[in-house]
């Protein structure tokens, strides 16, 4: 590896946290924990109120954060032209494109100089609405009027933290139910906003997931309450005007390993319940006419059977993986006999092509799927007859956006590539026109043409081909000489997008190559792909991320040591594994928000996330295998006495997903074990949690925190004095 630490600084004595073991016996084993003191017991109290965080504790990590600014203390200029730069490349007051709803269009923008978002809405005949602050439109200085519903910037003036995390109307279109995250824990308080006057009613109801949906009439909504230990798990309905503690439960999970979701069908006949876990799922409709009737329950859970619903009238759609459909299907089935054994296919299974999402309106079925890394969108009308929307480029990343409308032809969606800006287009459905309705503005300019993007796949030692999507500028050496940024997530068959991102212009610029390894675990190639990275197969996904490495390095587009690893979350999970099997591959790592401390979390059942995670990683308080599989490769647990590359780990200390702990113990383990390279920086950011800043502009600062540290690490952090 690049000798990394001679690129940085001089530094003082990094911080040292006590060794206070604590043992743990398990399956005959002893495991003993030398930094579980840094777990705070008090870390529910800490999620709501940061300031009732251990006083040790809070000095150990404002010591580490003073030592990572020392640590990239040379790169202050730098990132103030990072920062610079990449805000450049923001259209400040953008906006969103109007969703037509009934006599109104919904929409979000955001203000010059706004830090977070306003929620909007004008007359969908474009005429000028009275009885609310209007402020000019934001689509090039015409002289429409709108309605601002929600001020973020507004709301969250003063606060260190805030974040609008909903915001929907009522059918009537005469209230709004709100929601913020004011600590960035993800506890929610949701608020009913009067849309004629503008003001707030005196509905406060907190402790939510931040998910809301109106009944019919607007008389009341339902809601998903935490519990004691953060998890979704109860529906509520509050009456508009009645106090919280009136609400009624209408409906409770039992199993911990399951968390509860809300939502409507895209013809907004039924509220949604959905309860599930990574590979099962169970849903419960109830019509919003009707908000005192009983769930209606469509498929009891079976172990392994997901499935989603939607609906025409009595009709039922299911998207589901039911039968052996490892890719998924479509069937279909009537309300009043939805069982599993009343479906009938409508698109039979394919292998090998993964049916992502089901969108149903008016007369057609729509479906994104995914083919060996590549999206696209297929419209199935009422005679069967299948056609598909077209793209040119060899990768590129498709949304399909739902919309508010059920009976239309018009679907929306994102189109966009690595060199690309996102193309919103509206899509008719019978006449098979697109209509652009936006394209992402670059104020400071952007030159496809200077831009190379490729797909290219590295070959795993088990003979799997793994993709790889890149991006570099077309003046860049493809010699081994150039840096190289990769990318990798690959847990939960979470999807990494081949999209258009501005920041990333900032490295690339700078002659950076980016890289994103669709390692196993995600759904790239099918639920396959998924499978293949999980539990017992979880170490496919380091290694795939190792092979992409290599495989970029032999293809000359970098070398050995000249590469900066990156991921958050499960992400971060796959940093620390590559760091202790392959550090001599990378010049740098960034673990964002990281879950390293996998052993440890995944015994504690009574942190947040932990039941649900059993399906996904094994639980290895029950299952020796699952222990033994998850001791082989958890980050924290197999630090070693090794040369490891610069480290920058970043954790948020409100953070119910990943909390602060895991990325302070791994970080004070590997710097008492590892016998050189480094450094190792931690930042906590002590205001926000698992999304880090919630600002936009902010959030720009911890971005070029990320991309100076890749720059230090590689020799190219221009007024640092490194080679």
């Amino acid at each position: 590896m690049a000798p990394a630490r001679s690129l940085f600084p001089s530094l003082p004595d990094a911080p040292r946290a006590a060794v206070r073991p604590r043992e743990t016996t398990v399956h005959g084993r002893t495991l003993s924990d030398p930094y579980a003191w840094l777990k705070d017991p008090n870390w529910r109290e800490v999620l709501k109120d940061p300031a009732a965080l251990d006083p040790e504790i809070a000095a150990h990590l404002k010591a580490e954060n003073a030592y990572a600014e020392a640590g990239l203390a040379g790169t202050a200029d730098l990132r103030t032209r990072l920062v610079a730069e990449m805000r450049g490349r923001i259209r400040e007051d953008d906006a969103g494109v109007p969703e037509p709803d009934g006599p109104f269009a919904y929409y979000t923008r955001h203000r010059q100089g706004g830090q977070h978002p306003l929620v909007c809405r004008r007359p969908r005949n474009l005429s000028v609405v009275t009885g609310m602050p209007v402020e000019a439109a934001s689509d090039g200085g015409s002289d429409l009027s709108e309605e601002i519903l929600v001020d973020g910037d507004r709301e969250g003036e003063g606060l260190p933290f805030f974040e609008l995390s909903a915001a929907v109307h009522s059918d009537d279109h005469a209230r709004l139910a709100w929601a913020a995250d004011t600590k960035g824990s993800e506890l929610h308080t949701i608020r009913v906003r009067d849309l004629a006057s503008g003001a707030d009613l005196e509905d406060r109801v907190e402790n939510t997931s931040g998910e809301a949906v109106w009944n019919a009439d607007a008389t009341a909504f339902w809601y998903v309450a935490l519990d004691a230990n953060h998890r979704p798990a109860r529906v509520m309905r509050h009456v508009v005007g009645e106090s919280q503690d009136r609400d009624a439960t209408v409906y409770e999970e039992a199993d911990a390993g399951y968390f509860v979701h809300i939502g409507t069908t895209q013809s907004r006949d039924y509220l949604t319940i959905t309860a599930s876990d990574h590979e099962t799922s169970e849903v419960r409709l109830i019509d919003r006419r009707e908000p005192g009737a009983e769930p209606v329950l469509i498929q009891p859970r079976t172990p392994l059977l997901i499935y989603s619903v939607e609906n025409w009238g009595p009709h039922l759609f299911i998207l589901t993986n039911a039968g052996g459909a490892e890719d998924f299907k479509i069937v279909s089935t009537r309300l009043e006999a939805p069982g599993l054994e009343t479906w009938t296919d409508v698109v039979p299974y394919r292998q090998g092509v993964m049916i992502r999402h089901l969108h149903v309106i008016g007369r057609h079925i729509v479906r994104l799927e995914i083919e060996d890394a590549r999206p696209r969108i297929v419209v199935r009308d009422t005679t069967g007859t299948d056609h598909a929307v077209a793209f040119a480029e060899e990768a590129y990343s498709l949304s399909l956006h739902p919309g508010h409308e059920f009976e239309t032809s018009l679907i929306r969606f994102t189109y966009s590539s690595m060199t690309t800006p996102a193309e919103t287009y509206d899509y008719d459905c019978v006449t098979r026109a697109r209509q652009l309705r936006k394209r992402q503005e670059v104020p400071s300019g952007h030159d496809p043409a200077a831009y190379v993007t490729r797909r290219l796949f590295a070959t795993a030692p088990d003979g799997e081909q793994v993709p790889i999507s890149l991006l570099h500028r077309r003046d860049t050496p493809v010699d081994g000489t150039a840096p190289l940024l990769l990318y990798g997530y690959g847990s939960y068959g979470t999807l990494m997008p081949a999209n258009f991102r501005t920041n990333l212009l900032s490295l690339v610029d700078r002659g950076f190559v980016y890289a994103i390894a669709h390692v196993r675990g995600g759904t790239e190639k099918g639920w396959r792909w998924y499978l293949d990275g999980k539990r017992e197969k979880k170490p496919n996904t380091f290694t795939d991320f190792i092979a992409c490495g290599h495989a970029l390095a032999e293809a000359g587009y970098t070398a050995p040591g000249r590469i900066v690893a990156h991921g958050g979350s499960a992400g971060g999970m796959l940093m620390g594994a590559v760091a202790n099997r392959a550090p001599e591959l990378f010049a740098g790592i960034v673990a964002d928000v990281p879950f390293v401390d996998v052993m440890n979390t995944m015994l504690d059942a009574e942190l947040p996330l932990t039941p649900p995670e059993w399906p996904e990683w094994g639980n290895p308080a029950e299952s020796e295998a699952a222990f033994e599989t998850i001791l082989a490769y958890s980050p924290y647990d197999t630090v070693s006495a090794q040369d490891y590359p610069a480290i920058l780990a970043l954790g948020g200390l409100t953070d119910p997903r990943v909390t602060y702990w895991e990325p302070a113990k791994w970080v004070a383990k590997l710097r008492a074990t590892m016998t050189g390279g480094g450094p190792v920086l931690m930042r906590i950011n002590m205001e926000a949690g698992h999304g880090g800043a919630a600002g936009r502009f902010d959030r720009l600062e911890e971005v070029a925190l990320i991309y100076a540290f890749a720059l230090l690490a590689v020799g190219r952090a221009e007024g640092t004095g490194a080679a």
